[in-house]
């Protein structure tokens, strides 16, 4: 597929592209494929990565249907586009690719972008190269901003049509559990206290089980949950949870939580809305400084919309609009280090209704943020109404 060669066959009727570049991006893409699925148009969506792939492609709607997005040469792309002929792409956030986005424009398949955003960082880097920029910008039919800011610096950089949307991420339902196994988990943990660490990186893991280590002196039953970004990390997780002297048990091994257990490792895909389910305190990876200088934060949204009270570090500018909405309304709280994350988690675990304050706060605010989509759908629906009309004659 990344040759440009079709797993699956082309559904007769009109067909809508939406690419995303992983699992973030992806995600985001789902409910406009829902609508759009509801409006009887068939709904391509892609991605590049395999962990996206199984993400995405589980959660997609009938009626829609991944594959993975060709390499951006000339061959694949053009192989891709013969197969697959859509009446309408919709790209995600930045994925502008010189030879996607030119072949898909001269095909005369209306380009929109969606969820765009345009960093300060990546205005500069545009800014020394002006004529690329407006090159790429100018196929593109509408920007769809998530914010004022967004929407200023593609402008700039010569997008010759920009709304402002929202993000697209606060209308994505929250992950899927099944009851049973939410039933089975909650069962096995009973009344331990538990919290989740979600996406963790390395040297992140290190910090919880310091911060696990210290917990215990005051709640010797606790059950830290530990969801790496990358499961494929699990055994060397594994072994520095060992090395600490704490007791593992793994998810991908379908190992349960027995009265033993301290540490349980999600080393799984996809089953982030079990681990949010379970836990009622959330703590997001990526946000504490560390070894790699890896930084910036993970979403906080789908936490927050399933009831955790949600906490992170100092570094959170991928998703910097979402923490100040859950900062300022009470449900979230920043952390600089292990020290202070084992402080809060004890606050929490002893105070039972500040932590369901947290988490109303963080329902409410998710909600009063959703619409994007809506905005969306009302500005594309001059070109579905006209690919509607052309598939008629």
């Amino acid at each position: 597929e990344r040759l440009g060669q079709a797993s699956l066959d082309r559904p007769d009727g009109k067909l809508v592209w939406l690419h995303g570049a992983s699992i973030g991006e992806g995600l985001v893409l789902l409910p406009l494929a829902v609508r759009l699925v509801e409006r009887g148009f068939s709904a391509l969506v892609t991605t590049g990565t395999k962990s996206s792939a199984a993400v995405v492609g589980a959660r997609l709607p009938a009626g829609a249907f991944h594959q993975y997005i060709p390499l951006d040469a000339p061959r694949f792309v053009k192989r891709f586009l013969d197969h697959w002929r859509p009446d309408l792409a919709i790209f995600a956030e930045s994925e502008l690719w010189p030879n996607l986005l030119d072949e898909t424009h001269a095909r005369g398949a209306p380009v929109v972008l969606v969820n765009a955003r345009m960093s300060p960082r990546s205005y500069l880097r545009w800014r020394n190269v002006p004529k690329a920029a407006h090159a790429l910008l100018e196929k593109i039919e509408v920007a769809f901003a998530q914010s004022n800011d967004d929407a200023a610096r593609l402008l700039r950089l010569g997008a010759p049509r920009v709304q402002i949307a929202g993000n697209l991420k606060y209308d994505v339902a929250a992950p899927p559990a099944s009851p049973e196994t939410v039933a089975e988990f909650s069962s096995q943990i009973g009344a331990r206290p538990v919290w989740v660490a979600a996406s963790t990186h390395d040297g992140e893991e290190d910090i919880c089980f310091d911060v696990h280590l210290q917990l215990m002196k005051k709640h010797p039953a606790l059950v830290t949950i530990v969801a790496p970004r990358d499961p494929q990390r699990g055994d060397e997780i594994v072994e520095a949870a060992k090395t600490k002297g704490l007791r593992v048990a793994r998810r991908s091994a379908r190992q349960r939580i027995d009265r033993t257990t301290q540490i349980y490792l999600a080393d799984t895909f996809g089953e982030m809305g079990l681990w949010y389910r379970l836990a009622g305190i959330a703590f997001m990876g990526k946000s504490l400084p560390d070894k790699t200088r890896l930084r910036g934060g993970h979403n906080p949204i789908e936490a927050a919309r399933l009831g955790a009270s949600v906490l992170h570090g100092p570094s959170v500018d991928n998703f910097q609009d979402a923490y100040v909405a859950l900062d300022g309304a009470g449900a979230s709280a920043a952390v600089a280090d292990g020290r202070e994350l084992s402080a809060r988690l004890d606050d929490l675990f002893s105070n039972v209704a500040k932590a369901r304050a947290m988490a109303r706060a963080g329902v409410a605010t998710i909600e009063e943020l959703c619409g994007a989509t809506d905005r969306v759908m009302q500005g594309i629906e001059p070109y579905l109404v006209h690919i509607a009309m052309e598939g008629a004659r």
